[in-house]
């Protein structure tokens, strides 16, 4: 049962929310929770803030998002007619699928070649930026927060001062040395 604090999402933010969840799956935030399907364990896109990230002025895509999610619903209702699914009417066709055939939907969406396919691809990329990287928000604030999708993939936390350094480099050698003019902060002069 959902807690009574928690209210169902618009529908725009349910099929978002929808969407990201079958890009990036992860565990139900509540028992009658229809948006996150719950097909793997832990965080997934949905509470590592996909839709946050979504909707972030400065991304400047947070107006259209109504229409994306009308054109991920319309293709939802053809593929639910085309493969005789019923979908409840009290929810938004995206979310109304069953995980395996919101996953079948995705194939079709991001295939090469298929109509809208950028509008969709941006979509499935801000869901795992929002896992991966916590892209809406300074990684140290996100890192302090203990964000899921950093914490699942073990985001090494900053020194104490907050920033990274890597003492050991990557292929095991310095591959340059700092430009002499380097300000202190790390920056060409």
């Amino acid at each position: 049962m959902q807690p009574a604090s928690l209210a169902l999402p618009d529908p725009t933010t349910a099929t978002l929310e929808a969407f990201a969840d079958t890009m990036v799956p992860g565990e139900k935030r509540y028992g009658g929770d229809v948006a996150i399907a719950g097909a793997a364990p832990g965080p997934g896109a949905v509470q590592a803030g996909a839709v946050e990230l979504l909707n972030l002025p400065d991304l400047g895509i947070g107006v259209l998002l109504p229409e994306l999610a009308l054109l991920v619903n319309t293709r939802a209702l053809a593929y639910a007619a085309t493969h005789g699914r019923v979908l409840l009417p009290t929810q938004p066709p995206f979310v109304a699928l069953r995980f395996t055939n919101r996953t079948a939907l995705a194939g079709e969406l991001l295939t090469p070649g298929a109509p809208d396919r950028q509008l969709y691809v941006l979509l499935a990329l801000f869901a795992a930026a929002a896992f991966d990287t916590a892209a809406h928000l300074h990684t140290a604030a996100a890192i302090r927060q203990r964000h899921p999708g950093l914490a699942w993939i073990g985001f090494p936390a900053p020194d104490a001062d907050g920033l990274w350094r890597f003492p050991d480099y990557s292929y095991g050698r310095r591959l340059a040395s700092e430009h002499p003019l380097t300000t202190p902060g790390g920056h060409p002069a």
